[in-house]
């Protein structure tokens, strides 16, 4: 789906822009960090009319505002190589204001980087549709992460941009998944642990597979739900990690459906 990051190895002087949108501040943290770590340019993408920050009112607003007003950017789209784009996932893809962005503006030529923060995932499906809606650009490989685990995107984030070519350094591979086997009781309760004050129900983990890293221990759950409003049986992929100090407790990382 994705090209690959190859062109960042070539060189580091391409010029980059952190260009976010965040209504409730969280992923404007993770827009300043990005920005830090790359000592990229920075500017936010502002509605017209602001959102209220209130999770009900704002996804009332989405449903009927698909395309709200925003203001024009100060940033000229036309300097820059390389494009951060940042964004909260609503419904399931990039907010609203970003869906305007995409149609008012030209990103033909640019690389677009996405990185997005979310309840429980869609990364995935947002970065897919920015392929669709920006067929001119270059979608690279994204970032994500959930609101609740904002603490830990400066690491992640250091591991992303080595690990994809956008910031020099190395990192140790991480290794992969052990094969799918059973949930016995144990693991079980680790998901149950990380998933349970997750305000919607995830569901039923049914195999399980497991890596270890230096420092955590990280979990792959193949889970059985029920679609969103009722829908028919569906398989998604939850992942879970717990660190190595003393206390840590099981997080739930993201879901992929």
């Amino acid at each position: 789906m994705f090209a690959m990051a190859a062109f960042v190895t070539t060189g580091f002087a391409q010029k980059k822009l952190v260009l976010y949108f965040s209504e409730t501040n969280t992923t404007k943290a993770v827009a300043e960090e990005l920005q830090k770590q790359l000592g990229a340019d920075i500017e936010s993408i502002e509605a017209v009319k602001p959102y209220s920050g209130n999770f009900q009112e704002t996804m009332q607003r989405a449903q009927s505002d698909k395309e709200p007003e925003i203001k024009p950017l100060k940033a000229d789209l036309k300097a820059y190589d390389v494009i951060y784009l940042g964004y909260p996932i609503w419904g399931g893809t990039y907010a609203a204001p970003v869906v305007t962005l995409v149609k008012k503006y030209d990103f033909a030529g640019k690389t677009i980087v996405p990185f997005c923060t979310f309840g429980s995932g869609g990364l995935e499906s947002s970065s897919a549709d920015l392929v669709k809606a920006l067929p001119k650009a270059k979608v690279q490989p994204g970032y994500g992460v959930r609101q609740a685990r904002v603490k830990s995107a400066a690491k992640e984030l250091d591991r992303f941009l080595k690990e994809n070519g956008y910031k020099k350094g190395s990192v140790k591979p991480l290794p992969a998944y052990s094969a799918q086997q059973p949930v016995t009781d144990a693991e079980k309760a680790i998901f149950d642990a990380a998933c349970s004050s997750y305000q919607f129900p995830l569901g039923t983990p049914q195999t399980f597979g497991k890596r270890t890293t230096d420092d955590s221990i990280d979990y792959e759950f193949k889970v059985k739900s029920r679609g969103f409003g009722g829908g028919g049986e569906q398989t998604s992929t939850i992942y879970v990690t717990m660190g190595k100090e003393a206390g840590a407790k099981p997080e739930f990382t993201r879901v992929v459906r």
